[in-house]
């Protein structure tokens, strides 16, 4: 069993033990997260839903991710994040949710977001919230899979405070 399912299993205990509901936002990751988790046989008693928000007006409609946060900071940045975090808590029946917005490439980059930066933010129906920007390597897929290893290691870490 690799790490990730390892991972995975350990969120879902943590969950279920606390009665927590589980939503995800995702962007770049196109449901992989999502995916991952219910993988887990069993995880529909702690993961509410997943929404796949991959363009500007899809975190608007969905999450209500602002116009203005988008034109100020970028879809990809800690802001979106944040707003794609709340947005799922907002819309969903979750305790705690994390969000993934991101450049997986192998274009799409610039000096300032370059491939493999993605954000991330996790945030908690009482009001708690953390957001991180991460540079990952590899190709695209290999961008993706640090980036679910990074959302569900941020859950985790979240659920312990």
């Amino acid at each position: 069993m690799d790490s990730l399912t390892n991972l995975t299993k350990e969120l879902g205990q943590t969950l279920q033990k606390r009665g927590y509901m589980l939503a995800l936002a995702e962007s770049c990751t196109g449901g992989m997260a999502s995916a991952t988790i219910t993988d887990i046989a069993g995880s529909s008693a702690w993961f509410d839903r997943g929404f796949v928000t991959y363009s500007n007006a899809a975190k608007q409609d969905m999450l209500e991710v602002s116009a203005a946060t988008l034109e100020k900071y970028g879809a990809v940045s800690e802001e979106a994040a944040q707003e794609m975090a709340v947005g799922a808590l907002k819309h969903s029946l979750a305790y705690i949710t994390g969000s993934i917005t991101g450049i997986a490439g192998p274009t799409g980059g610039s000096a300032t977001k370059p491939v493999g930066m993605v954000c991330f933010a996790w945030a908690t129906e009482d009001g708690r919230s953390i957001t991180s920007t991460e540079y990952f390597t590899g190709n695209r897929q290999e961008i993706r899979q640090q980036a679910v290893v990074k959302l569900i290691t941020g859950l985790l870490d979240a659920l312990k405070n």
